[in-house]
């Protein structure tokens, strides 16, 4: 099968973001970053708004939940989530020394439990989905990525950028049977070839095919990988800030007491009651 030549690092040019946001440029190295030690606190500008970075694994990460308080403070929990899992990103849990670094830094409050951390490159990704405007990165004419996926028996086809103009676009030509096929159907179309291994496939949702569809190149070059991670943010649930909940009604004027409801329920009561001494002294007459 003819595969799409990997492009040059002159032909794949990231979106910049949108402007009210500047953030840091994504593959400038900052100062003093090679000589930092594991568990090691530094900062990080991000959006414009500093934010705790710790060493983990040799690999500079970020605090979600300081960035969830503040760059993406108007979204709920589960809209953060849920655009984190759809983005493939994955969370570090802090150790409790970690936590207690974090704590002392002012990352975290006093009474947390736990933290979790991304890296730098997974931050930028994830406030770029809800605040950033997700245009389709410029991509040389004709090009497709090579992807693949290993659900049921497995399937190889081509993404073709150009034709995904829509969340339910048929974008990933199969390399099999030459369909035309959306992102989100591709994952569970599979050929059974000689060498292919059955996995079982998980329940189906919207965004999963983001997970489950990858490069099939095992060593792309960085150019490619972010305009692939781009490309996976397009119709991702849309940028739209929560909308505030509406301010509280004025409070309205007081009601006559003949028109409140507990005075037509007092009211009812002593009926009620004159009605049932009423009957007693009929009963009691009828008995003498």
């Amino acid at each position: 099968m003819a595969t799409s030549p990997l492009p040059g690092p002159t032909d794949i040019l990231l979106p910049s973001p949108s402007s009210a946001y500047p953030p840091e440029p994504m593959n400038q190295p900052r100062a003093g970053h090679a000589a930092m030690k594991p568990n090691q606190v530094g900062q990080v500008i991000l959006y414009g708004i500093p934010i705790v970075s710790l060493v983990i694994d040799g690999q500079e990460r970020l605090c979600l939940a300081q960035i969830s308080n503040t760059l993406l403070k108007n979204f709920s929990y589960n809209e953060i989530h849920n655009r984190r899992v759809a983005l493939g990103i994955t969370c570090v849990q802090c150790t409790p020394v970690q936590l207690e670094i974090l704590r002392r830094a002012g990352a975290m409050p006093i009474s947390s439990r736990r933290c979790g951390m991304i890296t730098k490159r997974e931050a930028e990704r994830l406030c770029k989905s809800f605040l950033g405007e997700n245009r389709p990165p410029k991509l040389p004419d004709n090009f497709a990525f090579d992807v693949s996926h290993e659900c049921a028996w497995g399937c190889r086809g081509s993404f073709i950028p150009a034709r995904y103009n829509s969340s339910r676009a048929k974008c990933i030509k199969c390399s099999y049977c030459s369909m035309y096929f959306s992102p989100n159907k591709f994952i569970f179309h599979s050929h059974r070839t000689p060498d292919a291994k059955y996995t079982q496939p998980d329940a189906a949702n919207f965004n999963s095919w983001r997970r489950h569809l990858k490069l099939t190149d095992k060593s792309p070059q960085d150019e490619l990988v972010f305009a692939w991670e781009d490309v996976k943010a397009m119709f991702n649930g849309g940028s739209r800030k929560r909308a505030l909940p509406p301010a509280p009604p004025a409070p309205a004027a007081a009601a006559p007491a003949a028109c409140h409801p507990l005075g037509s329920i007092r009211t009812r009561s002593i009926i009620f009651s004159s009605q049932t001494q009423s009957l007693q002294e009929e009963t009691s007459g009828e008995i003498q």
